[in-house]
């Protein structure tokens, strides 16, 4: 990375725990032109400040690769494997089981009026 850096960029204790979660950019036949770090570093970018991919700044890949890496992960669910080994790094960092042993579901009642339809919105009478 020949760039200063940004408040968004990944340290290196995050690249090391995230890179094995990726997949490969190139194929046997395409060398990898742009670093992976430096694609989730773009990512991390747009997602943290919040600007369009197109203002992404130009010391970092372009933003239609940045933007097409974003969507092929998403699609291909990289993303929720991550966010599942991060899960599962921190329980185990609190010294939890890595998976949760149960789960809790929750739902709300709510009660509406008795009458319903035209009778509530309009306002009319019996």
């Amino acid at each position: 990375m020949n760039r200063p850096s940004y408040p968004s960029d990944l340290t290196d204790a995050q690249w090391t725990f995230i890179e094995p979660h990726l997949p490969s950019i190139g194929e046997s036949t395409f060398c990898e032109t742009v670093s992976r770090r430096e694609l989730v570093n773009g990512i991390r970018y747009v997602l943290r400040s919040g600007v369009q991919w197109r203002m992404l700044p130009h010391d970092l890949p372009n933003w239609r690769t940045v933007y097409f890496y974003h969507n092929l992960w998403a699609k291909n669910a990289v993303w929720e494997r991550v966010n599942a080994a991060l899960v599962s790094e921190e329980r185990e960092r609190k010294g939890r089981k890595a998976g949760p042993s149960a789960a809790v579901c929750d739902s709300q009642s709510v009660k509406t009026t008795q009458k319903g339809g035209l009778a509530v919105t309009m306002g009319t009478k019996k």
